[in-house]
Formats: structure tokens, C-alpha cells, sequence
């Protein structure tokens, strides 16, 4: 049984465990790396998981088993607060193909279209990866920029593909 919801502190140890996974899994899908992020502690994965109303972190789980989280983000500075970001997106393998990542994205832009002053959401996605370039397409993103050399993993470069939602409010 699929369950959508939104993670709060409590959830912080399964949310930790997820992206830590996630981290190891798929290294060319994150800004950050495991070893930036395996020392963290509690109360700081608990903190990005306070409730706030213009941004958070959403979790779908099989049969109680947390297998996937989105995070909608929020721009600080007040020229820039106009604009949400796409964070943190990760399924596990073995739920993959089930529509997890599109459902988690749908509710990240849910709440960022609930939020008054939210005009639209970026994203960057790894250049290589297609299915997720796809999905964002399917859901309206669109592409503003290739950054080429945008990560640096294991010696390698990687080039990363910029994408915003225009929310397209009055």
C-alpha cells in the first residue's frame, strides 16, 4: 500500500537513512556527497524537517517502508524569495516504475502552488540522466541552461541541466 505524506522531526532517522542511501546509490544525482552528509547530526536532519509552510520534505512509503522523498526548498534573499527549488529527489531501485517520483513531485509543486508568493520552482538534474529530464518535462519544467562541468565525482565531470515551473500566478 502507497502512502504519500509530508515528513516531519520525527521522521528524521528513516529521512537520514533514505538520503544516505540515496547518496551512496546514486552519487551523480546529488550536489552533496555521503561523506559530506553521513556526520550530520540528528538535530540538523531534524531541522530540515520542521514544519514550515512555504517549504518541505515528502515522503511516500510502501507498506510503512519510507522508498522515496522529494524536498521543496525556498530562496532566502527577498529579491530571490519568488522562487522554490526541487531538492533531494531519490527512490529506492527496488520501488522505481511505480510513479513514486512523479507523485512526490506533484506534491512538492502542490504546496509550492499553495504558497502565495511562490512564482516558480528550478531544479538541476544530471545531463546524463534522461528518464528523470523526461519526467520533469512531462511535468511542465523547462530547460533555461546547460551547465557544463557542473559536478565533480571521482575525478570525473558531469554536466547538469537547469529547469524551472513557471506556477503562472496572477
Amino acid at each position: 500500500m502507497l502512502k504519500l505524506r509530508r515528513l516531519i522531526s520525527s521522521d528524521a532517522s528513516v529521512f537520514q537513512a533514505l538520503r544516505l542511501a540515496g547518496l551512496q546509490e546514486s552519487p551523480l544525482a546529488f550536489g552533496s556527497s555521503y561523506e559530506e552528509e553521513k556526520d550530520l547530526p540528528l538535530s540538523t536532519v531534524e531541522d530540515r524537517l520542521a514544519a514550515r509552510p512555504d517549504r518541505g520534505v515528502f515522503g511516500a512509503f510502501i507498506n510503512n517502508e519510507l522508498s522515496g522523498i522529494v524536498a521543496l526548498g525556498r530562496e532566502n534573499k527577498h529579491k530571490l524569495a519568488h522562487k522554490a527549488l526541487i531538492w533531494g529527489l531519490y527512490v529506492t531501485p527496488q520501488a522505481r516504475a511505480r510513479g513514486l517520483a512523479r507523485a512526490l513531485l506533484q506534491e512538492a509543486i502542490a504546496l509550492a502552488q499553495a504558497t502565495k508568493d511562490i512564482q516558480q520552482i528550478n531544479l538541476s538534474v544530471n545531463a546524463g540522466n534522461g528518464a528523470a529530464i523526461a519526467l520533469y518535462q512531462s511535468l511542465n519544467f523547462k530547460s533555461f541552461g546547460h551547465e557544463p562541468n557542473a559536478l565533480l565525482v571521482d575525478g570525473e565531470f558531469h554536466d547538469e541541466v537547469h529547469m524551472y515551473l513557471p506556477l503562472n500566478k496572477v
